[in-house]
């Protein structure tokens, strides 16, 4: 047997390490590929959106994500989603990355629709790690250890996750989840 790492022992599950997509299914058209241990995406063909969606859907939930965007990326954390062929602000809640937002309210670490953000922190051309709680109606949203959104919400109780890419560069490099 091999020995589990630290996350693991303490109730962590690994989703994407870098190496694979195994627990990962692609919707849309964006170019998603690995390389040096990242998932990237940076083209799409056409103009919607690109997901990876997971194989399954989660309830009560802290989601560990690292990502790099793009000074330009628009993307964002999906969760709760209902149905993995229509990931949007209207059927998942979704901890937005989107620096260059023509309404910063809604940009970077708030909860689309629902939570705005006063003082976007800017994500773009660095690594940063959101760390998302979602446990009965209360969801909370940290970016870097900083909590930029708090919600207590009963819109959508499970569902899928989903790493979007919508413009620019995204890279996800280890995506968590711990169940509550």
């Amino acid at each position: 047997m091999l020995p589990q790492t630290k996350a693991e022992e303490a109730g962590w599950i690994t989703l994407f390490d870098g190496k694979d997509l195994e627990q990962w299914d692609q919707v849309g058209q964006s170019n998603w590929h690995l390389a040096d241990g990242t998932v990237t995406a940076d083209k799409m063909e056409g103009k919607e959106a690109g997901y990876l969606v997971s194989k399954k859907p989660y309830k009560d939930f802290t989601l560990r994500v690292e990502f790099w965007p793009s000074d330009d990326a628009n993307s964002g954390i999906y969760f709760r989603c209902l149905d993995a062929k229509k990931i949007t602000d209207r059927t998942c809640y979704e901890a937005n990355i989107f620096d260059q937002r023509s309404d910063p309210s809604y940009g970077t670490g708030s909860i689309t629709r629902y939570v705005e953000i006063n003082s976007m922190p800017k994500a773009g051309g660095k690594w940063n790690t959101f760390e998302i709680t979602a446990k009965g109606r209360d969801i909370t949203v940290l970016l870097d250890g900083e909590k930029t959104a708090e919600l207590r919400n009963g819109m959508f109780d499970e569902g899928l996750i989903a790493l979007q890419h919508g413009a620019g560069t995204i890279k996800f490099r280890k995506v968590q989840i711990k169940t509550l």
